[in-house]
């Protein structure tokens, strides 16, 4: 039924149908496998075989322990992007960050992770898009983080966009990073905000504009954690030697350079290094 469009066929059947019912995918499994079929799921297969994204149909998805919502105005947070806080979190041991900063913040998925860690941290989620702005505050409230979390529209491409926001002890991006002519898969290239994906010929156009204001943007000790593509980790760590950071290439889960650890060369970062560019 799905498999032509899907390599997880069944958990996408086992997730519509738990969101047809009204019940978690356990309860699925343990409760209602003999069920008779809900009406509307149907309409919810049809979707995903037209290859709209799962998280899309169901309007969630979690990110690090964290219930987010999510519609097309977003990117869907994916796992591999947890590396970003698990790189932040190990550095950080011991010296909690006060203030935090997220730049692109979609749907809040890295700075609400980062605000569930640190309790006593604040956070400011950076967001050029009205309609995704809308996504991490509605995700803040929900999480009870809107009291620590401000989500304020913002382009760092734009002369002075970032003048009254001060300095921060942990800054994380997850900057549009794809190739223009990269080839996606459809449920990714015909969904997902193409504003949020797209950075010109060889993926690095918001890189050149976005590491160098960073040392302007950390606090003294402080750290910027940026998304990367997997080939990507010697430009952007190349590209923050040139603006006086040091730079340390971090793995996802499955090994893929996924993260670029990056602090001004007279901080010392207490994060393990991958390795060192």
């Amino acid at each position: 039924m799905l498999a032509p469009t899907s390599d997880t066929a069944r958990l996408d059947a086992e997730v519509l149908m738990a969101h047809a019912l009204g019940c978690t995918r356990t309860d699925v499994l343990l409760r209602h496998m003999d069920a008779p079929v809900p009406g509307g799921f149907a309409r919810l297969v049809a979707r995903r075989q037209g290859h709209e994204p799962v998280a899309y149909i169901v309007g969630s998805q979690e990110f690090y322990g964290l219930d987010l919502a999510v519609n097309p105005a977003v990117l869907i947070p994916r796992g591999d992007s947890e590396t970003l806080i698990e790189v932040a979190r190990q550095a950080l041991a011991g010296r909690p960050p006060a203030r935090i900063l997220d730049l692109g913040t979609g749907s809040g998925a890295l700075l609400l992770a980062a605000l569930s860690i640190w309790p006593q941290a604040m956070g400011t989620g950076i967001e050029r898009s009205d309609a995704a702005r809308v996504v991490a505050a509605g995700n803040a409230l929900r999480l009870g983080l809107d009291a620590r979390a401000r989500m304020q529209p913002g382009d760092w491409t734009k002369p002075n966009w970032a003048a009254a926001l001060g300095r921060f002890d942990l800054i994380l991006a997850n900057p549009p990073y794809v190739e223009s002519d990269a080839a996606l898969d459809p449920g990714v290239r015909d969904f997902e905000p193409a504003s949020a994906l797209f950075a010109g010929a060889d993926g690095m156009a918001d890189y050149a504009v976005l590491v160098p204001q960073l040392p302007d943007l950390l606090a003294p000790g402080g750290m910027a954690v940026v998304e990367i593509g997997w080939q990507q980790g010697d430009a952007v760590a190349a590209l923050a030697h040139d603006h006086g950071m040091a730079a340390r290439v971090h793995p996802d889960l499955a090994g893929r350079d996924r993260a670029v650890e990056m602090t001004l060369c007279h901080n010392i970062s207490l994060g393990k290094p991958t390795s060192d560019h």
